[in-house]
C-alpha cells in the first residue's frame, strides 16, 4: 500500500465561483517519490483530526501570505492572497498531524505556516531586513542562490551537508522560531531558509523544491516525506501466511 500524502490546496475565484486549486506539480513530487497525493479542500478546522486520520503524510504548499493576525501582527500593505479561513485550516491540520506524529513537509508558505503553527513569528516584507533578492520569478525552475545548512540536521542527512542551490519566490520568511523548531539553513544574508522540529518528522523550506526535481537532492525532500510516512503503515501479510496462520490455530 502506498502511503498517503495530503496536499493542501488554494481557494480562489474561477469567474463567479469559488474553486480549489494546487499546482500539479506537488502532486507530480509525490508521486514521483512513491506516494498517492491527496488534494485538501479548505474545511473546517473541526474537521482536521478526521481528515489527518485518512493520511500517512502532511504537503503543506506554497501561496498567499499568512495572516499578520496569527502572529501577533499587524496588517501590512506588501501582504498579498491572505486567506485567514486557509491560515486556520492548515493550522489545526498541523496540530492534528502533530498529535498523530504523521511526517510534514512545508514549501514556501508551508514553512511560515509551520512556524506560526508552534507560536512563531515572520519577517512580513523581506526588503525591509536584507537589500538580497528573494524573489525571482524568472528563475523559478533554476538556482537564485545557495544557503549554507547546519550539519547535524534532518535537512542535511536528506539533502547532503550543501551548500545547495535553491529558487526563490518569496518575500516573507521565518522571524522568530516556534516552539520545538530550530532554524538548519541560511541564505548569505542570513535570512532562514529551512526549520525542521527538534524532536518531530516535521521539516519546512522555504524554496520550492517541487520545481527543482530534476536534482536529485531536490527530489530527495520528497522522497523522505513519502518513505517516512511509509514507515507508519502496518506491514502487509500475504495471504498464503495468513491460511497458514489459520490453520495452525
Amino acid at each position: 500500500m502506498r502511503p498517503r500524502i495530503g496536499v493542501t490546496s488554494i481557494r480562489s475565484l474561477d469567474g463567479p465561483r469559488l474553486v480549489e486549486q494546487v499546482n500539479l506539480v506537488y502532486c507530480d513530487a509525490v508521486k514521483q517519490a512513491g506516494g498517492l497525493p491527496f488534494v485538501l479542500p479548505v474545511l473546517e478546522e473541526a474537521d482536521a483530526i478526521d481528515v489527518v486520520a485518512g493520511l500517512d503524510g502532511l504537503l503543506l504548499t506554497g501561496g498567499g501570505d499568512v495572516a499578520a493576525w496569527c502572529f501577533g501582527r499587524e496588517p501590512r500593505p506588501e501582504d498579498t492572497g491572505v486567506d485567514s479561513a486557509r491560515d486556520c485550516w492548515e493550522m489545526a491540520l498541523v496540530a492534528a498531524a502533530d498529535a498523530a506524529v504523521l511526517p510534514i513537509l512545508g514549501i514556501c508558505r508551508g514553512a511560515q505556516l509551520l512556524n506560526v503553527a508552534a507560536g512563531g513569528t515572520l519577517l512580513q516584507h523581506l526588503p525591509d531586513s536584507t537589500d538580497s533578492p528573494h524573489r525571482d520569478t524568472e528563475r523559478e525552475s533554476g538556482t537564485v542562490h545557495p544557503v549554507d545548512l547546519e550539519p547535524a540536521s534532518l535537512l542535511a542527512s536528506i539533502t547532503g551537508a550543501g551548500p545547495l542551490g535553491v529558487n526563490s519566490l518569496h518575500h516573507q520568511a521565518v522571524d522568530q522560531i516556534g516552539v520545538g523548531l530550530r532554524p538548519v539553513a541560511w541564505s548569505p544574508d542570513g535570512v532562514v531558509e529551512a526549520i525542521e522540529s527538534v524532536d518531530r518528522p516535521q521539516l519546512g523550506v522555504q524554496w520550492h523544491p517541487e520545481l527543482l526535481t530534476a536534482r536529485f537532492e531536490q527530489a530527495q525532500l520528497f522522497g523522505w516525506l513519502v518513505s517516512t510516512a511509509a514507515s507508519r503503515l502496518a506491514p502487509q501479510v500475504e495471504p498464503a501466511v495468513v491460511g497458514l496462520l489459520d490453520a495452525v490455530a
